[in-house]
């Protein structure tokens, strides 16, 4: 029965990706607000449905240690899951993402229109002066948060990749706080497309680390630090909690 609702949540998926697409990028003379809750829009949809079809449900919390505009999350990163939860939740929001994402057929061409910061990996040692630049103007002149997944790829639940410097080298160029995120989503969505598998997630939003008079590598020794700590605790989402 699970693998039923699996298939039919991904043949949605393919049928409604290609509209979506093709709304937002109809949507290309709008201003940037506008255009990102359009995608959040989709986002927030394919939450729903992972909800009410897969039996994916969610809780949130932490809501109360969010600062004041502006600030970077930097999430963990093991499912497709929290990418849409990102997108819905902390909207207007600009993912930090390689190029190479923009022309991937529809969900590209969608996701170029959202103001990501693009990673020129061409670039070398440019690449950060420019998503620094980039990440100022998403800040300061658009009012949008800025996500970045530290392990710069999913990573298989259980597991921890290298966190990169980039999120925080961002945060500090900005003079903004991080808000370090933590989630289990890995449990109930994992990599492979095919597998999805009943539960609640909890996404677990953590108190802000400032980034001012820090230095970069003990900044994101504390980042990967708070976020692995709480994965830990959150432990399986598929297990039902006894109250």
């Amino acid at each position: 029965m699970q693998a039923l609702r699996n298939t039919l949540y991904i043949i949605l998926q393919l049928i409604l990706t290609p509209i979506w697409a093709f709304l937002i990028c109809i949507t290309f003379w709008m201003p940037p607000k506008a255009r990102n809750e359009l995608c959040a829009t989709y986002t927030r949809t394919f939450i729903w449905l992972a909800k009410h079809l897969c039996r994916i449900n969610y809780v949130i919390t932490g809501w109360e240690n969010l600062p004041q505009k502006p600030y970077v999350v930097l999430s963990k990163h093991s499912s497709t899951w929290e990418t849409l939860a990102l997108e819905s939740w902390f909207t207007p929001g600009s993912f930090v993402a390689k190029k190479e994402l923009l022309w991937v057929p529809f969900f590209g061409w969608g996701f170029a229109l959202s103001s990501p910061i693009n990673i020129d990996r061409k670039a070398g040692i440019r690449a950060m002066d420019q998503m620094i630049e980039q990440g100022k103007e998403r800040l300061q002149k658009r009012g949008f948060t800025i996500i970045v997944f530290p392990e710069g790829t999913r990573i298989p639940v259980g597991t921890k990749g290298r966190y990169k410097t980039g999120g925080v080298r961002i945060a500090m160029g900005c003079n903004v706080p991080i808000v370090p995120v933590a989630h289990n989503a890995g449990y109930c969505w994992p990599r492979h497309p095919w597998k999805k598998f009943p539960g609640t997630i909890t996404l677990s939003i953590l108190p802000p680390i400032a980034t001012t008079g820090r230095a970069s590598a003990e900044l994101n020794d504390e980042v990967e630090r708070v976020i692995e700590n709480e994965v830990a605790r959150l432990g399986d989402a598929r297990v039902v909690r006894k109250s």
